[in-house]
């Protein structure tokens, strides 16, 4: 089953269940795929899917920082219950020390020496690592290797 089958499923069954805070969230990641869809004329594949889900988890991560130090806690709730649910739909995601294991062989990989090489760096394994780590985490691993 392709995760946007899933995710239609999901919806079907948070209809039935009466869940409107998960079928809320269903919705939301649904139209991002239906906007891709009518705006580049072409279905999007689980990658293009998991790139959607993705952006929806920074967004939220991202307002969630902003309401915490507003002091808005009836909204950091609502959020964090979002990102729990979002979450559902993400591969398993890494361990901190399987980041590092995998920045250390592409850095062996680009032969990166410096931070003049995190572009290369980067570019390299993002594609590895997509959906299963944050990115921040990510760069600032690699920033600490290229030190």
């Amino acid at each position: 089953m392709s995760l946007s089958e899933r995710l239609t499923s999901d919806m079907k069954q948070a209809m039935r269940d009466k869940e409107k805070l998960k079928l809320t969230v269903i919705r939301m990641i649904r139209s991002a795929i239906k906007d891709v869809e009518i705006n580049e004329r072409r279905t999007p594949d689980d990658n293009d899917v998991l790139a959607i889900i993705t952006r929806e988890i920074k967004q939220r991560k991202d307002s969630l920082q902003e309401f915490k130090s507003a002091g808005r806690d009836d909204l950091v709730e609502k959020l964090e219950a979002e990102i729990n649910i979002i979450n559902e739909y993400l591969p398993q995601q890494l361990s901190e020390e399987e980041i590092i294991e995998i920045v250390q062989q592409t850095i062996q990989e680009v032969g990166a020496s410096s931070k003049a090489d995190m572009g290369k760096v980067m570019g390299a394994l993002m594609p590895k690592v997509k959906g299963r780590a944050d990115g921040k985490i990510v760069n600032q691993t690699v920033q600490n290797f290229l030190q």
